[in-house]
């Protein structure tokens, strides 16, 4: 009985290491140790065409007359494509070009560039190739399947590197006097359910995890809003799991918890706290109950606290993001999120070489939207703008009689 398995195993592991004359011979060399019938085995475990293997056959009895530096004797194997086309690799080059897309002179238009609708654009100019010879001629080209890279941040605002200089300072001055400095943040929000997680995780060859074919919101269990708070010097996360809205209400009751149940206890002695983050989302500097609630918490700790937004379009370098949220999303890669409790303790898992402890907590309240706040109770928040764009920095500080 020949183990074709077995022989399909090899074959996958050594075929990148084979040309084409060393993969011929190697299939020939594994039909004759198999005995009768090996050549068809192989054929079927490999792939390899009988013919092939059959000339491998003839080749090991021959002994071989290629010398070691070529695979084929001279002139042997099919003529390249361009050979009897000349103009067969200007025109696909043409196609798969980055204008090729929309413009109404080429065959493709508006379509996708696979190499099925390539061959079918290249038909039309009065080339006859195969599609499976589509790929071999893009990879001659030097091209090779390419995603999208996030590089552009949008239009940059004149003032951007002064606010980076302006952040970067109130933060070491912050740090060099022993007052705490955070950076805050939403994360993406997460369907809660056995849902497919992006990203992929060690498992016993052929057990994937069994999830739903759809995402479609499961209306017990919800979503989950991780809100998350990065104590730049102690190099420690807080993340607070919401389940309603990520609304101004929220992010502030999730700095609260931070300070009671970390901050409150690692400065004792601090009268200030400087908080870093984006410029927009539920912490942006344009909503007037982001500053009402801060106000709320500035009265309740006796915390004269600092802001410093971001620039629009700069939101990836709050470091919470590459210094936190990314180390959650690989922790948790490939895993469903099937509860909030494993939500909690996948965050609460995360740890970093260089230190990084996370805690995190699951706030159940009730974050309504569509909370308006009056001129008049604007009004009332001890707020002082700084000299350099006030808007983005300011300073909240408690009210008298607080």
């Amino acid at each position: 009985m020949i183990d074709e398995d077995a022989i399909g195993d090899r074959f996958r592991a050594l075929a990148p290491e084979f040309d084409e004359r060393r993969r011929r011979l190697w299939a020939a060399a594994e039909a004759r140790c198999a005995g009768y019938g090996g050549i068809a085995a192989v054929a079927r475990a490999t792939g390899i065409s009988p013919d092939t293997i059959g000339r491998g056959v003839k080749e090991l009895e021959r002994g071989g007359t290629l010398d070691g530096s070529r695979v084929r004797r001279p002139g042997a194997g099919r003529k390249r494509l361009s050979a009897g086309d000349p103009t067969l690799l200007e025109d696909l080059e043409r196609l798969v070009g980055d204008d090729a897309r929309g413009d109404p002179e080429q065959p493709l238009r508006w379509t996708a560039k696979s190499v099925r609708k390539l061959a079918a654009g290249l038909g039309e100019l009065g080339h006859q190739v195969h599609f499976t010879s589509i790929a071999g001629l893009l990879r001659s080209l030097g091209y090779s399947m390419q995603a999208n890279r996030k590089t552009k941040e949008g239009a940059s605002h004149p003032d951007r590197d002064a606010q980076f200089r302006h952040i970067n300072a109130t933060v070491k001055a912050a740090l060099d006097a022993g007052q705490p400095a955070i950076s805050v943040d939403t994360k993406k929000k997460e369907l809660v359910g056995d849902f497919k997680a992006v990203g992929r995780e060690l498992r016993p060859k052929g057990d994937p995890i069994p999830v739903r074919t759809h995402d479609f919101p499961d209306k017990q269990l919800g979503k989950a809003i991780p809100y998350g708070i990065l104590d730049i010097k102690a190099n420690q996360g807080f993340v607070s799991v919401g389940i309603t809205n990520d609304t101004a209400q929220f992010s502030v009751a999730s700095i609260r918890a931070w300070w009671e149940q970390l901050g409150r206890d690692r400065y004792r002695d601090t009268s200030s706290l400087t908080i870093t983050a984006d410029c927009g989302g539920s912490n942006s500097y344009r909503t007037r109950l982001w500053k009402t609630e801060l106000q709320g918490l500035a009265d309740e700790t006796g915390l004269a606290i600092s802001v410093c937004h971001f620039p629009p379009g700069t939101s990836k370098w709050n470091k919470i993001e590459h210094r936190l949220f990314s180390y959650i999303s690989k922790n948790w890669r490939g895993k469903p999120l099937v509860s909030h409790a494993v939500i909690i303790n996948l965050i609460a898992a995360t740890t970093t070489t260089t230190g990084l402890e996370v805690h995190a907590r699951l706030d159940q309240s009730a974050y309504p939207k569509g909370i308006t706040v009056s001129d008049a109770e604007l009004a009332t928040v001890n707020l002082e703008g700084a000299a350099f764009h006030p808007e983005w920095n300011y300073t909240i500080s408690p009210r008298s009689g607080t």
